[in-house]
């Protein structure tokens, strides 16, 4: 029970995270999707086609939509995630609106591509933080998550089918069919950002090696790489021979050389490489938030 309960560091930390995120949000509409009329899917995108018609505040919007949604939430989700989502929804909502309405910032720059590139890495920064903070900011999510559990269908395509209706509509809205290319544009990046800020750069490689030749393939891993791995006992289903797997990680610097080696000593190798986005292990820092 105890091992389950977190220090006072790392919930300081989770709140840094969630405040950081969500002010990133906020700045992300403030200079880049509002004033473009970007929708970016969810509710955040229906409160800025609404903004767009009857010039009220983002933010405000995005609090008023996703009251039912949060309440559909509480009989699906439970009243634990609906808490933690209900916090990151309202204080992104707050920063989008401080940012725009109160401090008014004015946009970054009036070409559309632009905000739609920086718009989207500042928006999956932003929500990448969140999550990483262990909130959400409800919405699509919940949306998702609802109907994942009454239609089958998966969470990720759930929230997908969500956003890509939610884009689609800002077309038909704006009568301008550039509105939701920009939109898809905002929801690839930050989406592919989102990722990037939970699982980190691949700075390393798993490498799963079959050969026989993994005495000389060891050495070279060992004492040329100065990296270490294991060898497993495997089984060749196609040939039902016996032999050896070695599995390392390395820096994606040195895959180059042990993939030239491995080629030139068996050619009939089979060899399976793998990003590796965080290594726990002597030789090894971890670039990951816990």
């Amino acid at each position: 029970m105890a091992a389950n309960v977190r220090n006072p560091r790392s919930q300081v930390l989770d709140v840094v995270l969630i405040v950081a995120g969500c002010a990133l949000q906020g700045l992300a509409y403030s200079l880049f999707l509002i004033p473009h009329h970007f929708v970016p899917g969810g509710v955040s995108g229906i409160s800025i086609i609404i903004n767009y018609f009857a010039n009220l505040p983002v933010g405000a919007l995005i609090i008023v939509l996703n009251i039912p949604i949060f309440l559909l939430g509480l009989r699906t989700m439970g009243k634990k995630y609906v808490v933690s989502s209900l916090f990151g929804m309202v204080l992104s909502s707050i920063m989008i609106d401080v940012f725009h309405e109160i401090l008014k910032i004015p946009a970054a720059t009036q070409n559309e591509t632009l905000s739609s590139i920086y718009g989207g890495i500042m928006l999956g920064v932003g929500l990448g933080l969140v999550f990483r903070g262990r909130a959400s900011t409800g919405g699509s999510d919940i949306i998702g998550m609802i109907l994942s559990k009454y239609t089958g269908m998966s969470l990720g395509f759930g929230i997908m089918v969500t956003d890509f209706v939610v884009i689609s509509a800002s077309g038909l809205a704006f009568h301008n069919l550039e509105a939701p290319l920009y939109g898809y544009i905002v929801l690839f990046l930050s989406t592919k950002v989102i990722d990037l800020v939970l699982e980190g750069w691949s700075f390393s490689k798993l490498v799963i090696i079959t050969s026989t030749h993994t005495d000389e393939i060891a050495d070279f891993i060992l004492y040329k790489l100065d990296r270490s791995g294991t060898a497993l006992r495997s089984r060749s289903l196609y040939l039902n021979r016996e032999g050896e797997i070695i599995l390392t990680v390395i820096h994606r610097k040195q895959l180059t050389d042990l993939r030239q080696f491995v080629r030139d000593i068996d050619p009939e190798a089979f060899v399976i490489i793998n990003d590796t986005y965080d290594v726990l292990g002597r030789g090894f820092k971890t670039r990951l938030i816990t």
